[in-house]
């Protein structure tokens, strides 16, 4: 088999897993394994422009610390669309009670920090320092953003993703209050709405996705989407503070 070396290898090329061999640029989605589900390529590096390219090609990074950069495609993809949004009867009655405060791009680096903590009983972070370094600089050129869920001056919870287009890409959210991270995910999809967003990306399925919403899409039209979707400009505007209609 061909060598691959660690995410410092300093070549940045890309190995492609079902054809062996390596390239500069990514394969086609469509040479993603099945087993597991979604692994398409090993390597290269997390500069912005890799990053952006791979998202439009509906590819992500997803490794663990002291691995290899690893790549993604899965099939089905987990979406939510903004009109699918799931809001259950006590997110319902936490959201009329007004406990949280949302803000748009307040603390990027305090959220994706708050992300990047083991969860309890949960699986070692995705979140290396490599990432965290990446999105921080994807952050200051206006692509990634974070939701903040404040209650009084303390950080309760939020989420942050890239935003392509009209296509958001969210990637982790945190909770240190009960419905904190679902306050700022229906704020955000309320954003998305007025803004015309066709999809939020949710990358793979889990029952608390399933439960906001989220469904499988086949990999095929998820791609056709972001073909279209993430053409145009990215929305730069996003308030300072949210408010609900």
């Amino acid at each position: 088999m061909t060598h691959v070396g660690t995410n410092q290898n300093t070549t940045n090329q890309i190995y492609w897993v079902a054809d062996n061999v390596i390239r500069s640029d990514f394969p086609d989605v469509e040479r993603a394994l099945r087993d597991p589900d979604g692994l398409l390529a090993i390597g290269g590096d997390l500069s912005p422009e890799r990053v952006l390219d791979a998202y439009r090609r509906g590819i992500f990074p997803w490794f663990s610390q002291g691995q290899p950069i690893l790549w993604w495609s899965p099939n089905p993809r987990c979406v939510l669309e903004p009109d699918g949004l799931a809001v259950s009867r006590s997110l319902r009655r936490t959201l009329k009670r007004g406990l949280f405060r949302v803000t748009f791009n307040r603390s990027f680096a305090a959220v994706i920090k708050a992300c990047s903590q083991p969860r309890r009983a949960g699986p070692e972070t995705w979140i290396t320092t490599e990432v965290l370094q990446a999105y921080t600089t994807l952050h200051h050129t206006g692509h990634a953003i974070s939701v903040e869920c404040w209650k009084g001056e303390h950080l309760a919870g939020g989420l942050y993703g890239l935003v392509i287009g009209r296509v958001f890409f969210g990637e982790s959210m945190f909770s240190r209050a009960d419905d904190a991270s679902k306050v700022a995910l229906v704020h955000l999809v309320n954003e998305l709405r007025v803004r015309g967003f066709r999809l939020l990306d949710c990358q793979v399925h889990s029952h608390h996705l399933q439960s906001l919403g989220a469904t499988p899409m086949p990999r095929p039209l998820f791609t056709s989407i972001l073909n279209h979707y993430c053409s145009g400009p990215s929305t730069t505007d996003w308030p300072a503070e949210s408010t609900l209609p």
